[in-house]
């Protein structure tokens, strides 16, 4: 049985990066952009699809990279769309990446956004396939707080700085894991409801921050029956975590619960 294994993770693996050349211009950059999702989108989750222009000195018109979360599902979109009529009857040349660019090689393999492991869990389990719980969420104070509060013009320097503690279930699965966050800021308080605001919005990056940390731990397991499967992995994010949990003390408590990352730049030339 055919076995594939996802991680929340941006995918950096050439297997699941699709090129499509000789995008004739005949419709216009959005057109060719929808219905190409449209059509990559029926084989599986896409992470990344950017559609460019040839470079000045090829022939007019287009070409697109797409990026799979799984490279089952870019190998089944090549082999299916290669040579087929989808684009206005013009029939695509569909490409697995090939070799490294200096983009692939650029960067570490980095975590998914908060509302990209959200799209992804969502999409492999459904709305009600996983949970996640606050454990703690509390201001940490700073042992030089006196130094933190100096006067600027217009108003006080501030810093605020909260810990996270989630949990993240998967009960149908048996599987529970944690993530855990610290984040801060320094600003300037103008009033109350600058100080209000720069809480609020402080609690939700923490509690965001926290359960990517959780999701870096899960593996989905696609079967080829189509079937999914979730167990857990040991890392180093993970002993991260650990180490954060440990300077936070567990104060049991209930706050309501609320990708988008970046697209890549790529800097690619057609030939």
């Amino acid at each position: 049985m055919e076995v594939d294994i996802l991680e929340f993770k941006v995918p950096m693996d050439n297997n699941k990066t699709v090129f499509v050349w000789d995008i004739p211009p005949v419709l216009t950059q959005d057109q060719i952009y929808e219905q190409l999702y449209h059509v990559f989108s029926s084989f599986g989750p896409l992470y990344l699809l950017k559609v460019c222009p040839n470079a000045p000195l090829h022939p007019p018109g287009f070409y697109a990279i797409i990026k799979f979360y799984s490279a089952a599902h870019a190998a089944n979109a090549q082999s299916l769309a290669h040579g087929r009529p989808l684009l206005h009857n013009s029939a695509l040349k569909v490409k697995l990446s090939s070799k490294q660019t200096p983009h692939f090689l650029s960067g570490k393999n980095a975590p998914l956004s908060h509302a990209r492991c959200l799209e992804l869990a969502n999409h492999y389990l459904g709305f009600n396939g996983w949970t996640s719980d606050i454990i703690t969420l509390k201001e940490l104070t700073s042992d030089e707080e006196g130094e933190d509060e100096e006067e600027d013009v217009g108003g006080a320097r501030q810093k605020l700085r909260f810990g996270c503690i989630m949990k993240l279930s998967f009960p149908r699965y048996g599987v529970t894991t944690r993530g855990a966050a610290v984040v801060e800021e320094t600003f300037t308080s103008t009033g109350p409801d600058v100080l209000l605001q720069r809480r609020c919005k402080l609690q939700r990056s923490v509690r965001e921050k926290a359960l990517v940390q959780a999701f870096s731990s899960v593996l989905l397991i696609l079967l080829g029956n189509g079937k999914v499967m979730v167990e857990l992995k040991q890392t180093s994010d993970q002993f991260e975590a650990d180490e954060t949990e440990d300077v936070l003390e567990v104060n049991e408590f209930s706050l309501s619960d609320e990708e988008e990352a970046d697209d890549e730049d790529w800097d690619l030339t057609v030939s």
